[in-house]
């Protein structure tokens, strides 16, 4: 994925953890999902408006993941997002795990989030602060 045609979002440096290491000494995988869920969730809460109430709140409907190297340990990560796309109802946000310097590239790819009415388990048109931020 190349950031040069994607508007950046958001990043966010990451300090490795002893316990995100497995039995290879390297960062597990499934904890690639969860620096990006982080980097999400920090994203929100930085637009200052609501991204979730009682009433909507975002489901996570894919994520795709290219796994392009092994993460050693210890060290610094960069985690990334960039605007995909912009739908009705949902959001693709492109996402990168880097080296802190930028010059080797761990992971890439996006996740969909969908927008729903709690009420009715349906989708809602995206939230306009959240547009907003995304459009930026």
């Amino acid at each position: 994925m190349s950031l040069d045609n994607e508007k950046m979002l958001f990043q966010m440096p990451v300090e490795l953890r002893w316990r995100d290491l497995d039995a290879f000494n390297h960062v597990n995988n499934a904890n690639f999902l969860t620096y990006l869920e982080e980097a999400r969730i920090r994203w929100f809460e930085s637009i200052g408006d609501p991204w979730v109430t009682d009433t909507f709140a975002p489901l996570l409907a894919a994520v795709q993941m290219n796994y392009r190297l092994p993460i050693p340990y210890p060290g610094t990560l960069m985690v990334e997002l960039v605007t995909e796309r912009i739908g009705t109802t949902s959001l693709t946000i492109g996402h990168r795990i880097t080296s802190a310097d930028g010059a080797t590239l761990y992971a890439d790819g996006h996740a969909v989030l969908v927008w729903i009415d709690r009420a009715s388990q349906r989708p809602i048109p995206l939230p306009e602060p959240l547009l907003r931020a995304a459009s930026k």
